[in-house]
């Protein structure tokens, strides 16, 4: 059975330095060969095959068929932010020797998601759901994985209760079929140190998709974060890829590194998932913890601790060939949203001009306070460091599509600090922070629906601050103590800002 063939990609992509005036990377052309280059390929992505970047000849071969190209496209575009699935050489012999029909259907669909698909879109659909609730379908990982596939898709393309549905299926059939357990790698690896790795990735990707889920649509409680589980953390992507699988290490070796005196380094997968922990810390406060500022504080504790222990190779999302990390981009992306929805009920800063931002979850009310408090400072600092993550120079569209909700998270509060009624002195680098958030979910909303909705949203908002700013700079009183350039500057850059949005949004309008 085939699964697809290798793509073809630009150079491995660099980190740009920050600059509120950055506009979005461009995603790259899509990434197969184009007519005429059938005997040179390009392989960047790791899991595809084993060039490794390297330019390398091939002789002419027949066209991709549609699903051969949904799964490159899965490879290429999903795979670097839930790499749970065995990469795809490995995953072809076991498609070879035994049915996992749906599991490739799961892949095929979402890899539909990112490319011109046509009606095979809704065939891959109408297959996976059939196939994963057949009657006589096998519970096991491989079905897990489907699953988990299954419910990122509908997650991101407005089919949230759906979501909810296969996520609370899903984690009944891992608890049943003891994927949790240290064990199941062993009974189910057949030996194979690759296919262990993948069963223990498979636990902790669909742990961290139930943190993700119930934290940014705040309709569920992250119910595999009371299982008690012994798998054992997942290695490094490279390693992955490579098949050289080091003895795993456990939880309890990550929380005891800081006294236990040994000199252990943890992958970038580990971080990720110790990330998502402390969201679910947050979530068992009594109350949430929304309104208590000793359980604020003890939380902020951890999240200030994952950060100051980070070892120096993974201080940024980058890896040591200066490649996007993904695995590190979750887990300071979770990080950043957790400050947010941590500190925002106690902040002070009014939520109410953002009370239309709802895509992702309900507005939360934040009564207004006349001065900015340690609160405030901690949800803006967050805020404005989730806008930086849109200015690392690779595809947006290959983050995790979970990347939609958290910069939503961020727009809210660039909304609500830019509807204060005074001048603030560094306006002009908020509206940019808003302007890259706009530009993201807009790019993002080429393959997620959630994103549109979002982008559509927040941008409506922004119209709105604008209006409701040109209002009060009509009066005279409003500009008193500035002088005429920094009155013109200021009017200028809101005219100008607002004028790029509406550009930017209408370009892409199909």
């Amino acid at each position: 059975m085939l699964l697809g063939r290798a793509v073809s990609t630009a150079a491995p992509p660099v980190l740009a330095t920050f600059n509120p005036a950055m506009t979005i990377p461009d995603s790259p052309a899509a990434p197969f060969a184009p007519p005429g280059m059938n005997s040179l390929q390009l392989y960047r992505h790791p899991y595809l095959d084993g060039t490794n970047g390297a330019l390398v000849e091939s002789t002419p071969r027949p066209p991709q068929t549609v699903p051969e190209r949904c799964i490159d496209s899965f490879y290429y575009y999903f795979y670097p932010g839930h790499p749970a699935v065995l990469p795809k050489e490995q995953l072809l012999k076991v498609a070879n020797e035994r049915n996992i029909d749906h599991l490739l259907a799961a892949m095929r669909w979402v890899g539909s998601l990112y490319i011109e698909a046509g009606p095979a879109r809704a065939t891959f659909f109408e297959e996976v759901t059939r196939l994963v609730y057949a009657p006589d379908v096998v519970k096991d990982g491989y079905l897990v994985q489907a699953m988990v596939i299954l419910l990122i898709g509908l997650d991101g393309s407005c089919q949230q209760e759906k979501a909810r549905e296969i996520l609370s299926d899903v984690e009944r059939i891992a608890i049943e079929i003891g994927l949790y357990t240290r064990e199941f790698a062993t009974i189910n690896g057949g030996g194979i140190p690759r296919l262990e790795e993948s069963w223990r990735r498979t636990w902790w990707d669909l742990f961290v998709v139930d943190g993700m889920v119930a934290g940014v649509h705040r309709q569920t409680n992250f119910l595999l974060f009371d299982i008690v589980a012994d798998v054992g953390l997942p290695c490094e992507e490279h390693e992955y890829k490579s098949g050289r699988i080091p003895r795993p290490m456990f939880l309890d070796d990550f929380d005891d590194q800081l006294f236990s005196g040994e000199d252990r380094e943890f992958s970038s997968f580990a971080y990720r998932v110790a990330s998502i922990r402390n969201l679910g810390r947050m979530m068992r406060l009594p109350n949430s913890g929304l309104t208590n500022e000793e359980d604020v504080n003890r939380i902020e504790s951890l999240l200030s601790n994952w950060r100051m222990h980070l070892p120096a190779s993974k201080r940024d999302s980058l890896n040591k060939d200066c490649e996007l990390d993904e695995m590190m981009f979750q887990a300071h992306m979770i990080n950043h949203a957790c400050s947010v929805i941590l500190h925002q009920p106690l902040s002070k800063l009014d939520s109410s001009p953002s009370r239309n931002v709802i895509a992702c979850a309900p507005h939360r009310p934040v009564q207004s306070g006349d001065n900015f408090n340690l609160h405030t400072k901690h949800i803006i600092t967050a805020a404005c460091e989730i806008s930086k993550m849109v200015t690392y120079n690779v595809p947006i569209t290959g983050h995790t599509h979970f990347f939609t909700c958290v910069l939503t998270l961020s727009s809210i509060v660039h909304l609500n600090k830019w509807a204060l009624e005074y001048l603030i002195h560094d306006e002009d680098d908020l509206r940019q922070q808003i302007r890259l958030n706009i530009g993201a979910l807009n790019k993002l909303s080429s393959v997620w629906k959630a994103a549109s909705n979002a982008s559509g949203q927040v941008r409506g908002v922004a119209q709105e601050i604008y209006r409701a700013k040109k209002a009060q700079q009509s009066n005279p009183s409003f500009w008193v103590g500035f002088t005429q350039e920094e009155i013109i500057s200021s009017m200028a850059a809101d005219e100008g800002i607002m004028s790029e949005i509406n550009t930017m949004l209408t370009s892409s309008a199909p």
